[in-house]
């Protein structure tokens, strides 16, 4: 590079995007399998990005995600025979940006009343920005420390958020412990999300996605005296789901400006 010369823009916003989150996010080889959540000055660096973005800039079309780019569904042996199934196997369309060990970038398009279900993200934080459409989001974060049901292997968790968000809307960030690292996601309309996680899902690293059932606070009683602070529909026991869950998911076709790395 020439002396004087200012280095070039980005040029698109998705290559603004990947910088960003490579000058954010350490990779975890270098900073252990956990690493510190990046200070909030460099989220809300990545957040305001983020809001920004349209589906244009992503190569959507911003009111259809339904088209041919590729169809996922989840499926679960523990699903099967259930009236849910039908819902919880709705078509879900990825379409890979870019990963790393450090970070990774997609989008998730989603039909009308597809549901991703109840997941955690451990070690992890997670942007996400709805492009287009609506989606109905609960998520909830442990109770520390940590308090178990009597009767069953359950944990309290308390309600992060219950509401439907429909685009444009603000970026929502999640972290390790807090903002609601367990979530479920229900298109009330066909939508899109660009996620950032950082960093990705790991089976080595011990990052693996667990999946979770949710009770009422009142179905069930906790192991010795617990108090809770506030209204106890604000409090769910989760529970892990055992039986293995299998995510089958073809990758749709990414239209959008490649990342240069």
């Amino acid at each position: 590079m020439a002396w004087g010369v200012p280095p070039r823009p980005p040029s698109s916003k998705v290559q603004a995007l990947y910088e960003l989150c490579k000058r954010t996010f350490p990779s975890p080889s270098a900073a252990g399998t956990s690493p510190s959540p990046p200070p909030a000055d460099a989220v809300r660096s990545i957040s305001s990005l983020m809001d920004t973005i349209t589906p244009a800039d992503v190569g959507l079309r911003g009111d259809n995600a339904e088209d041919d780019r590729g169809h996922g569904f989840f499926e679960s042996n523990f699903l099967k025979g259930s009236a849910r199934v039908a819902r919880w196997a709705q078509p879900i369309t990825y379409l890979h940006i870019y990963e790393c060990d450090a970070f990774s970038i997609g989008i998730f398009c989603l039909p009308t009343s597809a549901v991703i279900p109840l997941h955690d993200h451990p070690g992890m934080t997670v942007l996400s920005k709805l492009l287009y459409g609506s989606m109905h989001v609960k998520s909830y974060d442990w109770i520390e420390p940590t308090v178990l049901a009597s009767t069953q292997p359950a944990r309290l968790a308390k309600l992060h958020t219950d509401d439907v968000r429909t685009a444009p809307c603000p970026t929502s960030v999640l972290y390790p412990q807090s903002g609601g690292n367990m979530h479920c996601f229900t298109s009330v309309s066909s939508c899109a999300v660009l996620d950032v996680l950082a960093p990705p899902y790991s089976e080595d690293a011990g990052r693996i996605c667990t999946y979770f059932h949710d009770y009422p606070f009142s179905s069930l009683s906790a192991a010795g005296q617990t108090k809770i602070a506030g209204n106890p529909d604000s409090y769910a026991w989760l529970e892990a789901i055992n039986t293995p869950v299998n995510i089958y998911m073809r990758p749709g076709t990414y239209t959008g400006p490649k990342v240069q790395t």
